[in-house]
């Protein structure tokens, strides 16, 4: 089950970096909002809002397959052109929007 969502992960993590930041437009739904904006604030790029969204998603998906944040966070840098920092960021960001019970 593990190698199954984390292949889910990594070729939308890939495009994370891949193309220039997408506009953060606004959501009907708030937290997806927030999340955005937070992207955008570390210059986190995405091809588009909902490939950032998906991608948040699937990190709680990991975790909650019993994967660890350090394990996750690796596969985010490996999967994309973040660095360690921005790669964190992005895992606890989508801790603190969608999963905060792994928070």
């Amino acid at each position: 089950m593990r190698g199954s969502r984390l292949g889910l992960l990594t070729p939308v993590v890939v495009l994370l970096g891949a193309l220039g930041t997408a506009p953060a437009t606004a959501h009907g739904d708030p937290i997806d909002a927030a999340f955005l904006a937070a992207l955008t604030s570390k210059h986190i790029q995405y091809p588009t809002p909902e490939a950032a969204l998906n991608a948040a998603r699937e990190v709680c998906g990991e975790l909650g397959a019993g994967r660890s944040q350090n394990d996750v966070v690796g596969d985010v840098m490996k999967s994309s052109n973040l660095d360690g920092y921005h790669a964190g960021y992005f895992v606890g960001a989508s801790i603190s929007a969608y999963c905060p019970n792994f928070a």
